[in-house]
């Protein structure tokens, strides 16, 4: 067992408990010694996790602590909102309500900062295509983030090669093919590009800002969906 699994086990394991629980029950059920159960606990408390009480004692966690259920990083959240768009978007009608119904109970516990980096994800379908196993998508995804405009040569669907300043929004996948939804400054107005058809592209250094009239809720409308409805 990884050691970020076990501190998160550890503390699971103390939440809501009104009596301390022992270290060795605590080593027996995640699989480990008593000397890494008292090196792990002590790691937490020094990390600020209120557990208290002491070897042969047992621990509690401090009455009235806050600790998250969810101990994720943002990068992990992001995944798992990643993870149940897809489900939603390609499952049967069960999992389509389990992956709503775990997006609602992962809200629910996020912070508020949390939450918001992670809903806001730009990422619309998982990235399993031969763009994102080439470190494309995510490259893209990148600066979608970081809302650097990028140059880009891009070759359209009769090979015409042009070089074009975007802005990008954001990505989707639809089940064959990814494609980047973008302001382009060169048409001055919202196109959308084929990641696969990029031949290069680089940040040319700036970044933009987006704005109601070149936003995503303003891409998504200009394709013929309702931008209104979007948590951005």
């Amino acid at each position: 067992m990884r050691r970020a699994d076990r501190l998160f086990l550890i503390i699971h394991a103390l939440r809501g408990r009104r009596t301390a629980l022992a270290a060795r029950g605590l080593a027996e059920t995640l699989g480990v010694s008593l000397r890494t159960v008292y090196r792990d606990v002590a790691d937490l408390q020094s990390s600020g996790v209120p557990i208290e009480g002491e070897a042969g004692v047992g621990y509690v966690l401090r009455k009235g602590a806050d600790i998250p259920p969810l101990m994720f990083s943002a990068e992990e959240l992001e995944a798992l909102v990643v993870g149940t768009r897809f489900v939603k978007a390609f499952a049967g009608a069960r999992l389509h309500q389990g992956a709503q119904a775990a997006l609602l109970k992962i809200e629910a516990v996020l912070p508020a900062d949390l939450k918001h980096r992670a809903m806001r994800s730009r990422i619309f379908a998982p990235a399993d295509w031969n763009e994102a196993r080439s470190g494309l998508i995510d490259r893209l995804h990148g600066a979608i983030a970081a809302q650097q405009v990028l140059r880009v040569d891009y070759r359209d669907e009769a090979g015409r090669s042009s070089l074009r300043e975007v802005e990008p929004l954001c990505l989707a996948f639809w089940g064959g093919v990814w494609t980047l939804g973008s302001w382009c400054r060169l048409r001055v107005g919202f196109r959308t590009f084929r990641p696969d058809r990029i031949v290069t592209f680089e940040p040319t250094g700036e970044t933009f800002v987006e704005t109601p009239e070149r936003g995503m809720a303003a891409y998504v409308r200009a394709m013929g969906g309702d931008g209104d409805g979007l948590d951005l």
